[in-house]
C-alpha cells in the first residue's frame, strides 16, 4: 500500500508516464474514461496528451499495453489534435502491437489505424503501414497487411491510394512466409475489387500457379463495383445517403458507383528507361547500306518499345531515324518494323509523346499508298497510336493536305482514320470550327470515281454524324442528295463509339456501372490499351453530354416540333424554287385586296400610291406564317417595278420590301427579285436611304455574306460610280451592325482594288472607309492584299487605318433572323468562323525547301558566330515570306536547341525569330507548341531581366495565335513549374494568373500544377510566394475549392494548414468565369479582336482590385531587402518526392502562418481564464507547454522544436531563423508577437549568457521594424513582456544592462512613454539595487524626453517615490535618484521640492549640494554642448567636401553667430519649410567666406596718393606630383580613371575620386573633365548602389572604410557642382538616377547606427541642394518629375518617405523657378508633367492617402503659369495628344484665373505707383523689362551691361519702383546692386576715372553664391556692425574708392598680375588668414561676410600669412588714411 499511495494521487496524465505499470494501467484507464466524458473537441486538456500517446499503445507491460490501446482509441476518436500524433503512433502500432500474441491487441491496433484514417490522415498511416511490409518479423507483415486490405475494403480506392498497394504485391507474392503469401492474395483480391484488369499487367510476372488462383478467385466476384462503407469525417452527407439506401434495402440502384474513380493500369505501372538499352551503333545501323543491319537495329528498338510504360526523356533523334525509315527506306518489311516501333513508342509515352506526333503523321499519311497489308496495317497502328497521344485539332492540317491526293489509297486511309479518330472524340472535343473543313474534304471524296474512297468517306461522315448529332451535321449536309445522306446515316447507326456505350445504355434506362465499361476493355490491345486512360478521364462529363445530345437530336428530328425552324428547315427555304407568276397573283390575292392588285400597273401615279398604301396595311396585318414573299415581292416587281418614276410610290415600295423582309420568312429566292431594282435606287438621292434600309432588312433575313456578295457583285456589273459608292458605303455601316462573321473578303477585296482604281474620287473614298471598317476586324493582315497598289493610295490607305489603330469593333446591333431557334450553337460556329477566316484568307508561303541542311547545322554550329549567322538567315527567310506554312522541317529541333544556347544575346534573337514565326504561321503554329512552345517557357527562369522579358513576349505572341488549351494539355506545364528556379516560377504564375481567368474552361491537366502551386507558396523566395498567392484564386475559379482543397490534404501537417488559410482567403476573391457570348456579343467581332478584348478587360479588372494590397505588400517588401537579397542568394534545396521525409525538407516554407482574429482570440480566452495569465515569478511547466500549445496552429512545426528545445543552442537556432526571417515576414511576426514575446521572457529566465545576448539582438531588430511598420503594442503584449525585460535591467553584465536600456528607449517608439513610466516604476520594488539604480535612471531620461506629464499617476506620487530611494543604503541608487530629481528641478525649478514632500535633513541637503553642483555643470555642459555643436558641422564638411585648412575655422565661428543671433534671426526670416532651411550650412562651405563688408567712408576728394597699395600674390594649392604621370589630356585617361570609380575595390575607388579631385581643384586642368560628366555621375552612383546593396550588408567589412569612401563621394561631387558648367552638362536620365542613389542614400537607417553616419547624411543633403541648384534646371526638373511618377507607381522605391523627399527637392525648384524660367526648356516640362498627369489623372492622386503630389502637381503649374501668363499654352509643342491629360484645360483654368487676379493687382499698384510710368509703358512690360535687367546683373558674364541699363532705366523712369523685385533677393545683392549703381553713376558723371582693371575687379560678376543667394529660400542676413573695429578688407575698399574719385590709377603691380574673374567657380581657394583672425573676433553679420566675398573673388590673398605680416598691414593702412584725411584738411 506505501507503495500505491505515491502515485494514487497524481495526476492522470503523470500516472500515465508513471515508471510503475499498476500506476500507468490505472492512469490509462482514467484517461479513457476522461476521454470519453470530455464533449468539446477542442478542449485544452486534449493537448496535455499529445506527447504521451505513443507511450499508451508501446507500453511495455502486455496489460497496461491493451488498457492504453483503448484509451489511445478514445482519444484517436475524440480529440480534434488527435491528427498531430498518426505518424509516430501508427508507427508504434506496427513494431509495438502488430507483433504481440494478444488478438485482442490486433484489433484495437487496427482499429486505431482505420480510426486516423476516418479522421483524415490516410498518407500517414498507409506510410506507416507500406513500412510495415518490410519488417523482418511475419507477423507484423501479416497484420500491416491485413489492415491494409480492411483499409481498402471499409474506405474503397478513392481515400486508400492503390498505386503503392499495386507496387508492393509482386513482392509479397514472393515471401516464403505462407501466411504472408496468403494475405497478399485477399489483398489482391480486393484491390482487383476496385480495378478490374488493371491489376494484371503489374502482376503478369508473378508465379503462374499463384496467378491462376488469383484468376480463380477473381471469377466468382460479384461483378457488380463495390462501395464505400466507412466515411471519413468530412463525408458525412455520403454516409448519411449509404445508410438510407441500406435502410431501404438496397433496392435502389445509386450512382455513387460512377464515382469510383477508374484506375488506369498504365498509372500502375514503372517505367522503363530504354534510351540507355539502346545499343551504342543504334544509329549507325539504323543509316546502314545493308537493309539486315538497319533490320537489326529495328528489332532492337522493337523490344524496348514494347514495355508498356516508358520513361519521358528527349525522343527526338529515334523518331526522326524511325520517320527517315518509313517515309523513305525501299524496304516494305522495314517499314512495317519502323511503323510497329513507332506505335510502341506512342503507346509506351502517351501524352509525352505529343510534342513528335505533328512531325510523323505526315510522313505515314504518305505512307499510306504502299499497298502490302502488312505495311498498311502497321501504318494504321501508328498513326492510331499516334492519335491518342495528341488532338484531332493538332493533326487536322496533315490531314487535310493528303484529302487532295491524287493517290486513292491515301485519300482512303485517310478517310478511315477520320473515321477511327472521330470514335474517340465527343461533341466538346469535335467543335463545328474543326468539323468544317473535315466535312467539306469528306464529302468531296464521296463522289471520288474510287468506290473504296467513297466508303471511307461515307464511313467518317456516319462516325462524325453518330458523334454529334443530326442538328450539328445537317448545315454541312445541305447539298448532299437523299440517296447518299441515306448512306452516310446508315454507316452512323452501325458505328459504335469509345464513348458512346453509356449513352447508348441510358436509352434503356439508367447508366450502367462504370465498373462494366472498364472491366470490358481489354489491355491485349495495344491501342485500346493506351486509351483506357483517356477514357477513363473523361468518362463521365462526356457521357453525361451524350445523353444531351441525344436528347437535343430527338428534339430535332419530329419537322413539325419547334425546333423545325432550326438550321435544316432554313436551309431549305433559303433554296426555295421559283414560282410562276401566276401562282405568285394567287397567292398574293389571299392576302391582298384585289383593287390592290389592280392598281400596281396603273397610268396614274396617286392610284399606284394608294395601291402602295393599301399593299402596306396588308402586308402588317397578315401573319408572319401565312405570309407569301416571294408572291409579294414578285408583285411589287410588275410592271412599272423598279422602273417607277414617282418618287413618293417609289420610296413606299422599298419602305414595303424592307417590312416584308423583316416580318416575313423572307428566302434567297425572294431576295433575288429585288435586289437588282434595290442596287439601281440607292444612288438615288430621294429614295436612296429606303433602298439602304431595304438591303439592311433583306441582310436580316437572308444573311449579310450572301446579301452583301450579291448585291457589290451587281454594283460593279453598272457603271454608274454613284449606285457603287453608295453601296459601298451601305456595306460600311452594314459590317458594324452586323458583324464580320461569314463574309467573303476575297471577294469583296477584288471589287474593292476595281473600286481603288475607278475615276470617281467618291468610289475610291467609299472603297478606302470601307477598309477602315474592315482593318477594325481583320487588323494589320488586310493591308498585305494592297501592298501593290500605288504610293499616293496606299498612303490614303494607311491613313485609314491609322484612325480606326486602337479602336475595338463595335457590337453588332442585328442579327440574322434565321438564328433564333440555334443562337448558342450558331454563336460557336460563327466565332470559330470569325478566327480562322482572316487567316485562311491569306495567302501562305511554303518555306520547307528553304531550311536547307546547311541551314541547320549552322545554327547547330558549336562556333557562335556561324550559329548567328544561321539565325539571321532564318530571319530573312520569314521576312521574305511574311506568312508561310505549317511546314518548316527540321527547325523545331534546333530552335529549341537555341533557345538553350550559352550566349544570351542568341537566346534573345531565338525568341524574336519565334515571335516572327507566331505572326507568319497564324493559328497554325499550335502544332509546334508542345517542341518549341513549353520550351519558351522554360526560357522564364533565366537570371536576366531582359531576356524573360524577351521570352513572356514570345510567349503571349505565340498564345494570341493558339489559344490557351495547348499549352494547358498534358505534363508539360506542371513540369515546368515543378522546377525550382524562383524566376521561371514567379514569371510562370504570374502569367497564369493573367491568362486563366480569361478562359471559360480548362483542360483537366491543370490539377497537375496544384501541388506544384503549393509548394510556391512555401517557396523561400517572397516574389514567388507572393505570385503563387495572386495565382490561387484563378485556379480555384477552374478546379474549384473542394478539388484544391482535397489536393491539400497530400501535404504534410504544417504545409497543408498554411495551404487551407491561403485556400480560404482565396475563395472570397475567385473571379467569375467569361460569361458565354450573349446575343449580341457574339456576333460583334472578328474572334481575333474580341477575345484579347475580353481577356484584357477581365486582367484590367482584376488588377484594379488587387491594386491596394499590391502596394501594400511591395512596400512592407520594399523595407526588407537586405533579408531578402540574403534568402534570394541561398541556393535553393531540392525537397525530395518520397511522401516520408521529414524535418529539414519543411524549412524553405514561411515560419509564421497568419490565422485571422487568432490574437484577439486568445486575449479574450486569457480575459475568460480559459488559459492561464502570464504572470509568474518564475516560469512553471504548465506556462511553457501552454505556450507551445498555442504556438502550434501558428508556428511551423520544426521552429516550435528548435524554440522548446531542452537545449540552449537549438534556442540560438530558433532565434537565428526569427531574425532572418523577421523582415519578410513582418505580418506573420505582428500576427504572433504575443507569443514571440512570452517566449522571450522564458529565455529571460535562462542561465546562458549566449541565448540572452541574442535574445536582445533579436528584440532590437524586431522593436526597429515594428517602429517602422508604425505599429503599437497591446496591453495583452506589453503586460506579458516589458516588466520581465525590466527585470534583466539589474543584470550583473554591463553589456547585457545596456542593451537592455537600449531597448526600453526603443520601447517609447511602440509603447506610450506614460505607461511604461508606470511599468518602470513597478521595478523600483525590486531587491536588486541595479535594477532599481536603472530604473531609475530610465525614469530620469524619460522625465527629461518627454517633460513631467510622463509621471503616473500624477507628477507628486511619483516624484515621492523616486525621492525615497534618496535615502537608499546603495550609493548607485542614491546617485540616480538625485539625478532623476535634478532632471525634474531643471525643468520645473523649486517647485520641484513641492512635488516631493517632506525629506530628512540628511537627504534634502543631498539633494540641494547635489542641485548646486549641476547648476555649475550645466554651464560648461552648455558650452561644451555649444561647442559640439559647432564642431559637428564643420565634421560633416570634412566628410564631404574635404575642406581646406584655410577655411577650417570659419563654419565654427558662423556657427556661433548664429547661435549667438537666433532670435533676430528667426523674426526678420520667411517661413521657409524645415526640411530646405539649408542656406547657412551653404555658407559655411563657401571659401570665400572669410571677410566682411562695411559702410562705404565718407566721401573726399585726394589730391594724390603716393604709393599703391599691394596684395600678397596667391599661392595655389600643391598638386600631386604624380598627377602628370598618371593623367594625360586625353580622353582614354579620364575614361580609365572615372571607370575606376565604380570598382567594387573601396580603395581604388577612393584612389580614383582622388585623382578627379585633383583635377577638379586646378582650374586649368577642369576642361578636361568636360564631356565625362554624364560617365562620372553614372560611375559614382553605380558606386552608391554597391556601398548600399553589397558594402553595407557586408558586416565584416569595417564601416570606417564605407564611410571614408562615402566622403570622397560626396566631396567630388559638391566639388563638381560648384562649376556651373560642368554641372550643367549632367543628362536628365543621369541626373534622374543621381537623385535616386542620393535619396535612398538619406533614408538608409543602417547609417543612423554608425557614430558619423548622421555626418553623411546632413552632407547628402547639402550636396542635393548643390545639385538642384547648379544643374541644368530644365535636366533636374524633368527628372524630378519622372522620378516622382516612378515612385509613386512604386517601380523605384516604395518608402513613403521616397516620394516626399522628392517633392521637396520641387518644390525648392520651384521657389528657384523665378530666376531659371528664362532659362528652362517649358515645353519638356510641360511634356513630362503631361505624361504625369496621364498615369496620374486627378481622380487617382485623390484616392491616395496624401495629398502632396496633387499639391506639387499644382503648385509647378500654377508658378509656370504665374511666370509666362498666356504665353504658356504656346509650350504644349512637344504633346501629340493633348487629350490624353487635363493638363491643357488646367493651364487654361489656372491662366484664366491668374490674368483676373493680375489685372486687379496692376491697377492697384499703378495708383500707388503714380502715372507717369502708366502713361509711357505698360505696367507687364515695365516687369518685363525689369526682370531681364535683373537676370543679366545675376549672371556673371553681363553683370555690368545689366548694370548699366538699371541705372539706364532709373534715370528714364525716376518714379520706377523696383523695391519689389529688390524685395526677392538677399540683404547682400541688394546692397550689391547699390554700390554697383553708385559706381555706374560715378563714371557717368565723370566725377573720377575708374580703371578697367579695377573696375572688372570690382563688378566683374556677383559672387559664387549669387544665385543662391538670390532665391526665395535664401534667410536675409540680421544685425549690424554696430561700430566694431573693422578689418583691412574694408580699409582696402575705402582706399580704391578714394583713389577712383581722385582720378588716380589702381595700376600696381599686384593689380597688374591680378588674374582675370575665371571662367569656373574657384571652389579651392582659401580664405585670407589674416581676415580669418580678424573675423574670429569681429565677424557677426552674414551681410557683411558676403560683401567680403565679392572683394575677395577679384584678389585671391595669400595662402599663408604670419600674424606679423597682418598686423603690419594693418598699421601700414590706417596710416595711408591718416595721410589722406590729413591731406583734405
Amino acid at each position: 500500500m506505501g507503495d500505491e499511495s505515491e502515485w494514487i494521487k497524481l495526476p492522470i496524465d503523470q500516472k500515465c508516464e508513471h515508471k510503475v505499470w499498476k500506476a500507468r494501467l490505472n492512469g490509462y484507464e482514467e484517461a479513457a474514461k476522461l476521454f470519453q466524458k470530455i464533449s468539446d473537441e477542442k478542449s485544452p486538456e486534449w493537448s496535455k496528451y499529445l506527447g504521451l500517446i505513443k507511450k499508451f499503445v508501446t507500453d511495455s507491460n502486455a496489460v497496461a499495453q491493451l488498457k492504453g490501446l483503448e484509451a489511445a482509441l478514445a482519444y484517436v476518436e475524440n480529440a480534434h489534435v488527435a491528427g498531430k500524433t498518426a505518424g509516430e503512433v501508427v508507427s508504434g502500432v506496427v513494431n509495438k502491437v502488430f507483433n504481440q500474441p494478444k488478438a485482442r491487441a490486433k484489433e484495437l491496433g487496427t482499429e486505431i489505424c482505420l480510426m486516423y484514417i476516418e479522421i483524415e490522415k490516410t498518407e500517414p498511416v498507409q506510410e506507416e503501414l507500406l513500412k510495415g511490409l518490410d519488417n523482418k518479423n511475419p507477423k507484423i507483415v501479416v497484420a500491416c497487411i491485413e489492415t491494409i486490405r480492411k483499409a481498402l475494403g471499409e474506405f474503397g480506392s478513392k481515400i486508400v491510394q492503390l498505386k503503392p498497394i499495386v507496387k508492393v504485391l509482386p513482392k509479397l507474392f514472393e515471401s516464403r512466409e505462407k501466411a504472408v503469401r496468403d494475405e497478399a492474395k485477399l489483398l489482391a483480391v480486393e484491390v482487383y475489387k476496385w480495378i478490374r484488369d488493371a491489376l494484371r499487367p503489374p502482376l503478369q510476372n508473378i508465379n503462374s500457379v499463384q496467378l491462376k488462383e488469383l484468376e480463380e478467385e477473381w471469377v466468382k466476384l460479384p461483378t457488380t463495383a463495390p462501395r464505400q462503407t466507412r466515411f471519413l469525417r468530412s463525408q458525412q452527407d455520403l454516409k448519411s445517403k449509404f445508410e438510407q439506401h441500406q435502410a431501404a434495402g438496397d433496392d435502389e440502384e445509386d450512382d455513387e458507383e460512377g464515382d469510383a474513380p477508374v484506375v488506369d493500369a498504365y498509372e500502375l505501372l514503372e517505367p522503363v528507361e530504354i534510351l540507355l538499352k539502346l545499343p551504342k551503333d543504334f544509329y549507325d545501323k539504323i543509316e546502314a547500306k545493308k537493309w539486315q543491319e538497319r533490320k537489326e537495329a529495328l528489332e532492337a528498338l522493337e523490344v524496348l518499345v514494347k514495355n508498356p510504360k516508358l520513361e519521358s526523356g528527349d525522343y527526338s533523334d529515334v523518331v526522326r531515324a524511325l520517320k527517315k525509315v518509313i517515309g523513305k527506306d525501299s524496304n516494305v518489311l522495314l517499314v512495317a518494323l519502323g511503323a510497329k516501333c513507332l506505335a510502341g513508342l506512342a503507346a509506351g509515352l502517351r501524352k509525352k509523346f505529343q510534342s513528335y506526333a505533328a512531325h510523323v503523321v505526315p510522313t505515314l499519311l504518305e505512307k499510306f499508298k504502299e499497298k502490302k497489308p502488312q505495311v498498311v496495317q502497321a501504318l494504321q497502328e501508328a498513326i492510331d497510336a499516334v492519335f491518342l497521344t495528341t488532338t484531332l485539332q493538332n493533326l487536322s492540317e496533315d490531314v487535310l493536305a493528303v484529302m487532295d491526293n491524287k493517290n486513292p489509297s491515301i485519300k482512303q486511309q485517310a478517310s478511315l482514320f477520320l473515321a477511327r479518330s472521330f470514335r474517340y472524340c465527343t461533341p466538346s472535343t469535335l467543335p463545328k470550327s474543326l468539323l468544317k473543313p473535315l466535312c467539306a474534304a469528306l464529302l468531296k471524296q464521296i463522289n471520288d470515281s474510287a468506290l473504296e474512297v467513297r466508303d471511307a468517306a461515307f464511313e467518317a461522315l456516319g462516325t462524325a454524324l453518330k458523334v454529334v448529332g443530326e442538328r450539328v451535321m445537317n448545315p454541312f449536309l445541305v447539298d448532299v442528295d437523299k440517296l447518299k445522306l441515306d448512306k452516310i446515316k446508315e454507316s452512323s447507326d452501325k458505328v459504335e463509339l469509345v464513348h458512346g456505350k453509356k449513352s447508348n445504355a441510358s436509352k434503356e434506362g439508367k447508366a450502367g456501372a462504370s465498373g462494366k465499361v472498364c472491366s470490358s476493355s481489354s489491355s491485349g490491345d495495344k491501342v485500346d490499351s493506351s486509351s483506357t486512360k483517356a477514357v477513363g478521364q473523361s468518362k463521365k462529363p462526356p457521357a453525361g453530354k451524350s445523353v444531351g445530345a441525344s436528347k437535343k437530336v430527338k428534339a430535332v428530328v419530329p419537322p413539325s416540333g419547334p425546333s423545325g425552324k432550326g438550321k435544316k428547315g432554313t436551309e431549305i427555304k433559303e433554296v426555295e424554287p421559283e414560282l410562276a407568276i401566276e401562282v405568285c397573283e394567287e397567292r398574293a390575292a389571299a392576302v391582298l385586296p384585289a383593287s390592290c392588285l389592280q392598281q400596281l400597273d396603273s397610268s396614274n401615279w396617286k392610284e399606284r400610291l394608294a395601291s402602295m398604301e393599301e399593299f402596306q396595311k396588308g402586308v402588317e396585318v397578315t401573319e408572319k406564317k401565312v405570309l407569301p414573299c416571294q408572291a409579294l415581292v414578285r408583285m411589287l416587281a410588275k410592271k412599272p417595278g423598279w422602273k417607277e418614276t414617282n418618287f413618293q410610290v417609289m420610296q413606299m415600295k422599298l419602305y414595303i420590301v424592307a417590312l416584308i423582309a423583316q416580318k416575313g420568312s423572307f428566302s434567297r429566292t425572294s431576295a433575288e427579285v429585288v435586289l437588282d431594282g434595290l442596287v439601281d435606287k440607292i444612288g438615288d438621292i430621294k429614295c436612296g436611304m429606303k433602298a439602304k434600309e431595304a438591303l439592311t432588312a433583306i441582310a436580316g433575313a437572308c444573311s449579310l455574306p450572301w446579301t452583301a456578295e450579291q448585291v457589290v457583285a451587281m454594283a460593279f456589273a453598272q457603271k454608274n460610280p454613284k449606285n457603287q459608292s453608295e453601296i459601298l458605303n451601305w456595306l460600311a455601316n452594314a459590317i458594324k451592325e452586323f458583324g464580320f462573321a461569314g463574309l467573303n473578303v476575297k471577294a469583296f477585296i477584288s471589287h474593292v482594288k476595281t473600286a481603288l482604281a475607278a475615276t470617281n474620287p467618291a468610289v475610291r473614298t467609299s472603297a478606302i472607309t470601307l477598309l477602315g471598317v474592315m482593318y477594325l476586324y481583320m487588323g494589320a493582315p488586310l493591308r498585305m492584299f494592297f501592298e501593290d497598289e500605288k504610293p499616293a493610295l496606299l498612303s490614303q490607305i494607311d491613313a485609314e487605318f491609322e484612325k480606326m489603330q486602337g479602336q475595338t469593333p463595335p457590337a453588332p446591333i442585328r442579327r440574322v433572323v434565321k438564328y433564333d431557334a440555334d443562337e448558342e450553337e450558331a454563336t460557336e460556329e460563327q466565332d470559330d468562323e470569325e478566327n480562322g477566316n482572316v487567316q485562311d484568307l491569306l495567302p501562305r508561303t511554303d518555306i520547307g525547301d528553304k531550311i536547307t541542311s546547311d541551314l541547320v547545322s549552322k545554327l547547330g554550329d558549336k562556333n557562335w558566330k556561324v550559329r548567328k549567322e544561321g539565325l539571321d538567315e532564318l530571319s530573312t527567310i520569314l521576312n521574305e515570306a511574311k506568312l508561310i506554312q505549317p511546314n518548316i522541317g527540321e527547325l523545331p529541333g534546333v530552335l529549341k536547341g537555341r533557345l538553350n544556347d550559352s550566349n544570351k544575346i542568341l537566346v534573345q534573337q531565338t525568341l524574336a525569330i519565334l515571335q516572327q514565326m507566331a505572326t507568319a504561321m497564324g493559328p497554325n503554329i499550335r502544332q509546334h507548341v508542345k517542341i518549341l512552345g513549353i520550351p519558351i517557357i522554360t526560357v522564364l527562369g533565366d537570371s536576366k531581366n531582359n531576356v524573360r522579358a524577351a521570352a513572356l513576349t514570345t510567349l503571349n505572341s505565340w498564345v494570341e495565335k493558339t489559344g490557351m488549351k495547348e499549352w494547358l494539355d498534358g505534363e508539360d506545364l506542371s513540369e515546368e513549374l515543378k522546377k525550382e528556379n524562383p524566376f521561371l516560377r514567379q514569371e510562370l504564375l504570374g502569367w497564369l494568373a493573367e491568362k486563366l481567368p480569361t478562359l471559360r474552361s480548362v483542360p483537366t491537366d491543370l490539377m497537375l500544377c496544384v501541388p506544384h502551386l503549393y509548394s510556391c507558396l512555401e517557396d523561400r523566395n517572397g516574389d514567388v510566394r507572393k505570385k503563387a498567392q495572386d495565382a490561387l484564386p484563378t485556379f480555384m475559379m477552374h478546379l474549384g475549392y473542394e478539388k484544391m482543397y482535397k489536393a491539400a490534404g497530400k501535404l504534410k501537417p504544417a504545409s497543408k494548414d498554411q495551404v487551407v488559410t491561403a485556400l480560404e482567403k482565396a475563395q472570397a476573391i475567385v473571379p467569375a468565369k467569361p460569361a458565354a457570348p450573349t446575343k449580341t456579343s457574339s456576333k460583334s467581332n472578328a474572334g481575333a479582336a474580341r477575345p484579347p478584348s475580353a481577356a484584357s478587360a477581365r486582367v484590367n479588372s482584376a488588377s484594379a482590385n488587387d491594386e491596394a494590397d499590391a502596394f501594400k505588400s511591395d512596400a512592407k517588401k520594399g523595407k526588407s531587402t537586405g533579408v531578402a537579397s540574403k534568402l534570394k542568394s541561398a541556393p535553393n534545396k531540392k525537397v525530395p518526392s518520397k511522401p516520408n521525409i521529414k524535418d529539414d525538407d519543411d524549412k524553405s516554407g514561411p515560419i509564421f502562418i497568419i490565422v485571422p482574429n487568432a490574437k484577439e482570440q486568445r486575449v479574450k480566452d486569457e480575459r475568460a481564464l480559459k488559459v492561464l495569465k502570464w504572470n509568474f515569478t518564475t516560469p512553471r511547466d504548465e506556462y511553457s507547454e501552454q505556450l507551445k500549445t498555442q504556438m502550434s496552429s501558428c508556428v511551423a512545426k520544426w521552429l516550435q522544436d528548435e524554440m522548446f528545445h531542452t537545449d540552449f543552442h537549438h534556442h540560438i537556432k530558433a532565434l537565428t531563423v526569427l531574425l532572418e526571417h523577421l523582415e519578410n515576414e513582418i505580418e506573420g511576426t505582428v500576427a504572433c508577437l504575443d507569443l514571440i514575446l512570452k517566449w522571450l521572457t522564458l529565455r529571460f529566465f535562462d542561465t546562458n549568457t549566449s541565448v540572452l545576448m541574442k535574445v536582445l539582438e533579436y528584440l532590437k531588430l524586431l522593436f526597429t521594424v515594428l517602429n517602422k511598420e508604425d505599429y503599437h503594442l497591446t496591453e495583452n503584449e506589453a503586460s506579458s513582456f516589458i516588466p520581465y525585460l525590466i527585470n534583466k535591467v539589474g543584470e550583473p553584465k554591463d553589456v547585457i544592462r545596456k542593451d537592455v536600456r537600449s531597448i526600453l528607449n526603443m520601447m517609447c517608439n511602440v509603447y506610450p512613454a506614460s505607461k511604461m513610466f508606470n511599468l518602470i516604476m513597478e521595478g523600483l520594488k525590486s531587491k536588486n539595487s541595479k535594477q532599481r539604480a536603472e530604473c531609475l535612471e530610465e525614469l530620469g531620461a524619460l522625465i527629461e524626453a518627454h517633460d513631467l506629464n510622463v509621471c503616473q499617476p500624477t507628477p507628486t506620487k511619483a516624484l515621492k517615490e523616486i525621492a525615497c530611494q534618496i535615502g537608499d543604503r546603495d550609493t548607485s541608487v542614491r546617485n540616480a535618484a538625485l539625478n532623476t530629481v535634478v532632471t525634474v528641478y531643471n525643468i520645473c525649478g523649486d517647485q520641484v521640492f513641492k512635488l516631493i514632500g517632506n525629506l530628512s535633513e540628511k537627504e534634502m541637503s543631498m539633494l540641494e549640494e547635489r542641485i548646486k553642483r549641476s547648476a555649475k555643470k550645466s554651464t560648461t555642459v552648455s558650452i561644451k554642448q555649444l561647442e559640439e555643436k559647432t564642431q559637428r558641422p564643420q565634421g560633416i564638411n570634412q566628410n564631404a567636401a574635404m575642406p581646406r585648412k584655410g577655411c577650417e575655422e570659419v563654419p565654427s565661428k558662423l556657427n556661433q553667430a548664429r547661435s549667438s543671433n537666433a532670435h533676430s534671426a528667426s523674426e526678420s526670416t520667411h517661413t521657409i519649410p524645415k526640411e530646405f532651411q539649408l542656406d547657412l550650412d551653404e555658407i559655411e562651405n563657401d571659401n570665400n567666406a572669410g571677410g566682411c563688408e562695411l559702410p562705404d567712408l565718407v566721401q573726399h576728394k585726394l589730391d594724390e596718393l603716393y604709393e599703391p597699395v599691394c596684395i600678397p600674390e596667391p599661392k595655389n594649392r600643391s598638386v600631386s606630383p604624380h598627377y602628370d604621370e598618371m593623367h594625360g589630356t586625353t580622353d582614354s585617361t579620364i575614361n580609365f580613371v572615372v571607370s575606376q570609380v565604380a570598382s567594387s575595390d573601396i580603395n581604388t575607388s577612393i584612389q580614383a575620386l582622388a585623382q578627379i579631385d585633383e583635377v577638379l581643384r586646378q582650374e586649368s586642368k577642369v576642361d578636361t573633365m568636360s564631356g565625362h560628366i554624364d560617365q562620372f555621375l553614372i560611375a559614382t552612383f553605380m558606386q552608391l548602389r554597391l556601398i548600399y546593396n553589397t558594402h553595407m550588408a557586408d558586416e565584416k567589412l569595417n564601416k570606417t572604410e564605407i564611410l571614408k569612401l562615402y566622403s570622397c563621394i560626396i566631396g567630388n561631387m559638391i566639388t563638381l557642382f560648384q562649376i556651373e558648367p560642368l554641372a550643367k552638362e549632367a543628362s536628365m536620365g543621369v541626373l534622374k538616377d543621381l537623385m535616386h542613389g542620393l535619396i535612398l542614400l538619406m533614408l538608409d537607417s543602417r547609417l543612423e547606427d554608425l557614430d558619423e553616419g548622421p555626418q553623411v547624411i546632413r552632407s547628402v543633403n547639402l550636396l542635393m541642394v548643390k545639385v538642384l541648384e547648379k544643374s541644368d534646371p530644365t535636366n533636374i526638373l524633368s527628372s524630378l518629375i519622372v522620378l516622382l511618377q516612378d515612385s509613386l507607381l512604386a517601380t523605384t522605391n516604395n518608402s513613403p518617405k521616397f516620394s516626399e523627399l522628392i517633392m521637396k527637392c520641387l518644390w525648392r525648384m520651384i521657389r528657384l523657378l523665378p530666376s531659371n524660367v528664362n532659362v528652362i526648356n517649358v515645353d519638356r516640362i510641360l511634356l513630362d508633367v503631361h505624361n504625369f498627369m496621364r498615369v496620374f489623372p486627378r481622380e487617382r492622386l485623390k484616392q491616395m492617402k496624401s495629398d502632396l503630389p496633387m499639391r506639387t502637381q499644382k503648385t509647378l503649374l500654377h508658378t509656370l503659369c504665374k511666370l509666362l501668363g498666356p504665353k504658356i499654352m504656346d509650350h504644349l509643342t512637344l504633346i501629340e495628344n493633348k487629350n490624353e491629360s487635363e493638363l491643357e484645360a488646367h493651364l487654361r483654368r489656372v491662366t484664366k484665373h491668374s490674368m483676373a487676379l493680375s489685372g486687379g493687382k496692376t491697377d492697384s499698384e499703378t495708383e500707388k505707383g503714380g502715372s507717369t510710368i502708366e502713361d509711357k509703358e505698360s505696367k507687364a512690360k515695365i516687369s518685363e523689362t525689369l526682370a531681364e535687367i535683373f537676370k543679366k546683373i545675376g549672371s556673371k558674364e553681363n553683370t555690368r551691361e545689366g548694370l548699366a541699363e538699371l541705372y539706364e532705366y532709373r534715370k528714364k523712369y525716376s518714379d520706377a519702383d523696383i523695391e519689389p523685385f529688390l524685395r526677392k533677393s538677399s540683404q547682400f545683392f541688394q546692397n550689391y546692386i547699390e554700390r554697383g549703381l553708385r559706381l555706374v553713376e560715378n563714371e557717368r558723371e565723370g566725377k573720377g576715372r575708374i580703371s578697367s582693371s579695377s573696375s572688372s575687379a570690382g563688378f566683374s560678376s556677383p559672387p559664387d553664391e549669387l544665385p543662391y543667394v538670390a532665391s526665395s529660400t535664401s534667410i536675409p542676413s540680421t544685425g549690424s556692425t554696430n561700430g566694431e573695429e573693422v578689418g583691412p578688407a574694408v580699409y582696402l575698399e575705402r582706399l580704391k574708392i578714394l583713389r577712383q574719385r581722385c582720378g588716380l590709377e589702381n595700376n600696381s603691380k599686384h593689380e597688374e598680375d591680378n588674374p582675370q574673374p575665371h571662367f569656373y567657380p574657384k571652389p579651392t581657394v582659401p580664405t585670407v588668414v589674416s581676415s580669418s583672425e580678424l573675423l574670429h573676433n569681429k565677424l557677426t553679420h552674414l551681410r557683411d561676410s558676403r560683401e567680403c566675398n565679392q572683394e575677395q573673388e577679384s584678389h585671391p590673398p595669400m595662402q599663408t600669412n604670419s600674424s606679423t605680416t597682418s598686423a603690419a598691414n594693418l598699421d601700414d593702412l590706417k596710416k595711408r588714411l591718416e595721410r589722406i584725411k590729413s591731406s583734405r584738411k
